[in-house]
């Protein structure tokens, strides 16, 4: 059935029938699902005010415009719901164990370590591990995320631990989160000559939200200055009641540096996964879980390290996770052993991956390696929408004449790649955080993990000069060529404060300048000169500050300004010219404003650039 003509042009009527498409989808999408001819929907969206092409990605709100115009209700389907559905269409089911109690199985806790900048959270994670992370990083950071597994043994059992490291800085705050979401247990590290420091509140914050335990390593206890019962006491303001002073909250002194209590630390995470927690999986069942962290080796390709949820990885199996896909060609545990199978609460580094997905992207064992290529391209795609959503700026046609008028909106847009996906998604987090107000914009339309590439470039070129930030990553020999070509810009760095330090500084550069009106002085007029050519002159007395030559300036008559956007033209004393004239001195005064009367009042005054705070 045919809709009466909107603007015009004919289209299917929907009778309210619902339609459900992906974010970013396109006219073209629409006109699919509709049995509609894509060029009709193009000119009703005009009609509506906005300018897209067919095969554009189309913003949900003005795709549920269209739907009302055509009587359809359209559902803009979220990227979890989509994946659901894309998941449910190969009969997988994600996030669930499959079996009875029978099935499962006693697995380690997951532990992640949390605390305030430089209070020697890897150093622990060293001492735990016997392992030199510190020397590797940036300015002595934690950067990347990393997962290790340690035996310990309690009453005698050899229990194992798997541990999560994030990083300490506040910028790393979305990575913490997400840490706090995979782990079961939190040890969160206070400096005992330190004490509670802001980011040691906001893990507490995180790890509450969580609803995880948390055991509290009190560390630099061999410092001097060091008060480990302080830390105590400081805590209970925050929940976190010792069990010595009646709570039932684990505190462990320890000193990372000299390696002392470290077993009582392991023994402290056993017996509080134990009495608090039920932690059972399922290991005989397709694997499925997280990835810590991903990035590209240069010799072994698309790398993640992965934790293991519930059931078994093995070498072999078909994987997906996120937009990557591929087999499992081999596993290695923390110290770079090959391992054959990985289960539950298992963190190993997986190689065989086609690309590589971001921290935080759920994996599962697929049947097959076609299954896992379907279900990875439907994902590409449906991130590539997005992408193109974000890059495209607003068409409205209503938008378009406002942002003449005002001499157009400043944007900045960027394109984000880092080495490995967790500092990406950190840098990413803290750029948005940036605030210089409503006239500049800052738009990320890519991120992605990898050396910048000739597609990184010429979406910066499609995207009208978008910059290309690289974090610890250089580009490919092509992708610099062209960029040079064509003018692209190119940002590197190592250090994540120095990013963001440099994209607020361009952001407060696209702001217009304000200014400002600084009064330089009055005169007031005693005599009035008729001049060949010139008009009249004012023979006034200056009685405040400096009269200036070329200054704006504005005529006053009995508080009243007569005359404004006035330049002093000409400044003379006596028979000679002035560029500037004190308060106590006679002049000669030509504003270029002939309706000049006695006692009238001249004010002189420039407008100064206000610095951005």
């Amino acid at each position: 059935m045919q809709a009466p003509a909107v603007g015009g042009v004919q289209a299917p009527r929907g009778n309210g029938r619902t339609i459900r498409l992906p974010q970013g989808a396109s006219l073209t999408d629409f006109a699919e699902k509709i049995g509609a001819n894509p060029a009709s929907l193009v000119a009703i969206m005009m009609h509506l005010g906005k300018m897209v092409t067919a095969t554009q990605s189309v913003d949900p709100d003005d795709l549920q415009a269209l739907g009302l115009e055509l009587d359809f209700d359209v559902q803009v389907v979220s990227p979890e719901d989509e994946d659901r559905e894309l998941l449910e269409s190969f009969d997988i089911e994600y996030g669930e164990d499959e079996g009875g109690e029978e099935n499962l199985q006693v697995r380690p806790p997951v532990v992640t370590v949390m605390g305030h900048v430089d209070h020697g959270k890897t150093k622990l994670l060293d001492a735990i591990r016997q392992a030199n992370v510190v020397a590797g990083e940036a300015g002595g950071i934690t950067q990347h995320i990393g997962a290790y597994q340690v035996e310990t043994e309690v009453d005698g059992e050899d229990r194992k631990i798997t541990f999560i490291d994030t990083p300490g800085h506040e910028a790393f705050t979305a990575m913490r989160a997400r840490g706090a979401d995979t782990t079961d247990l939190v040890v969160l590290v206070v400096a005992a000559d330190d004490g509670v420091k802001p980011q040691t509140t906001e893990a507490i914050d995180h790890a509450t939200a969580a609803g995880v335990p948390i055991v509290v390593a009190v560390n630099k206890i061999d410092v001097e200055g060091a008060d480990p019962n302080r830390v105590r006491a400081q805590l209970t303001e925050y929940g976190l009641v010792a069990e010595e002073f009646g709570g039932s909250t684990q505190f462990v002194d320890v000193s990372a540096k000299q390696g002392i209590n470290i077993d009582g630390l392991l023994e402290a995470v056993i017996l509080t996964a134990d009495a608090e927690l039920d932690l059972k999986a399922n290991p005989d069942m397709p694997a499925q879980g997280s990835a810590i962290e991903a990035n590209l080796d240069k010799g072994r390709g698309a790398v993640a390290t992965v934790l293991v949820q519930r059931g078994t990885l093995r070498v072999g199996d078909s994987i997906v996770c996120g937009v990557a896909h591929g087999r499992v060609r081999a596993m290695l545990d923390e110290n770079g052993n090959n391992v054959e199978e990985a289960g539950p609460s298992r963190p190993v580094l997986v190689l065989g991956l086609a690309a590589v997905p971001s921290a935080g992207d759920n994996f599962l064992v697929v049947e097959d390696d076609r299954i896992a290529r379907q279900i990875a391209d439907k994902r590409v795609a449906r991130k590539r929408n997005a992408e193109l959503l974000r890059s495209r700026k607003s068409s409205s046609l209503e938008e378009l004449f406002k942002d003449l008028e005002r001499g157009e909106r400043q944007e900045l847009l960027l394109i984000l790649k880092g080495d490995v996906s967790g500092s990406v998604e950190a840098l990413e987090d803290s750029l948005l955080k940036i605030d210089v107000g409503d006239e500049v914009n800052l738009r990320i339309i890519r991120r992605g993990v990898g050396a910048i590439t000739q597609d990184d470039v010429n979406l910066s070129l499609a995207s009208e000069g978008a910059v290309i930030i690289g974090f610890n990553v250089r580009p490919e020999r092509n992708a610099q060529e062209l960029a040079d070509r064509e003018g692209v810009d190119i940002r590197y760095y190592s250090v994540i404060y120095q990013a963001i330090e440099e994209v607020e500084a361009a952001l407060k550069g696209m702001l217009k300048p304000e200014f400002e009106e600084v009064q330089l002085g009055t005169a007031e007029v005693r005599e009035i000169f008729k001049v060949p050519r010139i008009g009249n002159v004012a023979g006034s007395m200056v009685t405040s500050g400096i009269i200036q030559r070329n200054a704006k300036a504005r005529l006053v008559r009995d508080g009243v300004v007569v005359s404004d956007n006035l330049t002093v033209s000409s400044l003379r004393r006596f028979k000679e010219d002035a560029t500037e004239v004190r308060e106590g001195f006679e002049c000669g005064i030509g504003i270029g404003y002939n309706d000049i009367k006695l006692g009238d009042v001249i004010e002189c005054f420039e407008m100064r650039e206000k610095p951005r705070d």
